[in-house]
């Protein structure tokens, strides 16, 4: 009986934590439904205005935004996955000098604020002609700390496997890259897909490169572009709201498909 009082107790805390976290969600798509004249003085919308999204669609600027964030998501998630696995299983499995030490290196990148040197990689994009160009949102995330924490994610992943596979594929004549693509990888998909919703997520809602790299409308993605929203008559709050509710969705399908993958990726490693 104490026992079922205590898990009640719990879940009835972890209940309404959960409704307080969901109150700005369900705000915003129900503002998403208002009328511009509604937007703060109903909580459910009356009447129901699709139109809101029709509107925001029909704006050919935010749905080059869409298409930005897309696009500089995916492929700066399939370089991520490609470098940060070959960089993960060469940290784990091979043997060269200084390992250890360019590994620390590696993780010391980690430490630094992007804000402490957003000013050199600036200077450095202008000098190659970067500036205003979609290069510096591919190549600092690949590079940089998201990249450097990704190569930390699969070689703790890669440490967990047995090294008996690997020596029975090498008296098989399997050469490294061949273990890593044909053995490792496959094995690694939970690792994989965890890094996978990390790295879209943070891309997805990266801010500041945008902001420092990226001048004109056509060129931004939609963090900066959610800002166009605003201007110096007001907020078009059923709009923003509109907006902010598609911005939302590819990450709610991303983790409706992946979650059980991240799930095993994340618990990867607690049991030997």
């Amino acid at each position: 009986m104490k026992i079922n009082l205590v898990w009640g107790f719990k879940y009835t805390v972890l209940s309404i934590i959960t409704i307080f976290m969901l109150i700005p969600l369900v705000w915003m798509v129900t503002t998403s439904l208002k009328h511009p004249a509604n937007v703060f003085s109903q909580f459910i919308p009356n009447p129901i205005r699709l139109v809101n999204y029709t509107e925001v669609l029909s704006q050919t600027v935010f749905l080059q935004q869409y298409w930005n964030s897309i696009y500089i998501g995916v492929v700066v998630t399939a370089l991520t996955l490609l470098f940060t696995s070959m960089a993960g299983y060469a940290f784990a499995r091979l043997n060269f000098p200084g390992r250890n030490m360019v590994f620390l290196l590696l993780l010391s990148v980690m430490m630094i604020p992007q804000e402490v040197t957003i000013i050199p990689l600036f200077l450095f994009m202008r000098e190659f002609g970067m500036v205003n160009t979609h290069y510096p949102l591919i190549l600092l995330p690949v590079f940089g700390a998201p990249g450097a924490f990704g190569v930390f994610l699969m070689r703790q992943f890669f440490i967990t496997v047995p090294k008996e596979i690997e020596e029975a594929s090498i008296m098989d004549g399997c050469s490294r890259f061949k273990i890593y693509y044909r053995i490792m990888l496959p094995l690694a998909v939970p690792a994989l897909a965890t890094l996978t919703i990390f790295t879209f997520l943070t891309n997805w809602d990266e801010f500041l490169n945008p902001l420092i790299f990226i001048n004109s409308r056509e060129l931004m993605t939609l963090p900066i572009g959610l800002s166009l929203f605003t201007d110096e008559t007001g907020t078009a709050w059923h709009h923003l709201m509109s907006a902010t509710t598609l911005v939302t969705l590819p990450l709610l399908i991303l983790f409706f498909f992946g979650q059980k993958k991240f799930i095993e990726g994340m618990t990867a490693g607690s049991v030997k």
